[in-house]
């Protein structure tokens, strides 16, 4: 039996304006290379359009849609009214986070990641509910994976830059489900100091700095690398890719290294196949 296929996850920029152009032109380029689309939830804190209605754009262009659900946002009848919305539209894959510090109000305090994962499920039971086929996603920090969350379809690891601490961290807390490593495409030297500056725990290589700040080329080059080298390291079911406003050039790159679905990856199948959020079947 060969063996699973290695996922590409792109994360698309969501809009902020009633307008799904840009998210339309990102699903073109990224395409080819991806076998799957997350959709974030009020990304950073500031309100865009709902992350089931992009997903389900995603799924109406082709291309395989998750959406990201946050717990800061929503209470449990928001919940349960954005279940109803996904399985309205053939919308099953979820991952669902805490939840960034909103840029204005303040966050709900009435669910909690775990709640929502015991809601899916429940969700799940009821057959004239349609979520039979619902799959439910969790993010993991880079310590120890809490117990509750290894009852995750698949689990979407911390973005980082240093690959072999992303297979120790695997090899150490990873669970039994699908499992995608974190890689994030620096745009600029100012975005990779940011970066560092607002996530103690991510360690942003000095190195790799000074390299895009010279040439806006070398992270995208160093995404591509890092991206090979999770998948020839074995330990991940693929990569959760955000390539930000850098979605051309990545793409470009990778179908130069080969990951275009054409060069003999396997496209997604139908919704409900599979129990993680890209093709390969388990």
């Amino acid at each position: 039996m060969p063996p699973p296929a290695f996922e590409v996850v792109c994360e698309v920029e969501p809009p902020a304006r009633p307008d799904l152009a840009h998210v339309r032109r990102q699903i073109e380029v990224l395409g080819p290379v991806a076998d799957a689309f997350l959709a974030p939830d009020n990304h950073l804190g500031r309100a865009t359009i709902s992350s089931v209605a992009v997903a389900h754009e995603i799924q109406r262009a082709g291309g395989r849609g998750l959406a990201c659900l946050n717990a800061r946002d929503r209470n449990l009848l928001g919940l349960r009214r954005d279940l109803l919305t996904a399985a309205a539209y053939g919308v099953e894959r979820f991952v669902f986070v805490y939840g960034d510090k909103p840029a204005s109000g303040n966050r709900t305090g009435d669910l909690t990641v775990r709640a929502m994962l015991e809601e899916v499920r429940r969700f799940a039971e009821e057959p004239e509910l349609r979520g039979g086929g619902f799959r439910a996603g969790v993010a993991a920090g880079p310590g120890p994976l809490r117990a509750w969350k290894r009852a995750a379809d698949f689990v979407f690891a911390q973005v980082g830059f240093d690959v072999a601490a992303q297979v120790r961290w695997r090899e150490t807390h990873g669970p039994d489900c699908p499992v995608y490593a974190g890689v994030l495409v620096l745009s600029s030297e100012a975005m990779a100091r940011r970066l560092a500056a607002s996530i103690p725990d991510l360690d942003v290589p000095e190195e790799l700095i000074r390299r895009v700040g010279q040439d806006r080329q070398a992270g995208v080059e160093a995404a591509c690398e890092q991206v090979e080298r999770i998948r020839d390291s074995g330990a991940y079911d693929g990569v959760h890719l955000v390539t930000g406003v850098r979605f051309r050039p990545m793409a470009e790159a990778l179908t130069r290294r080969g990951f275009a679905l054409t060069a003999g990856r396997t496209p997604a199948p139908p919704a409900g196949s599979a129990p993680g959020p890209g093709p390969a079947a388990r």
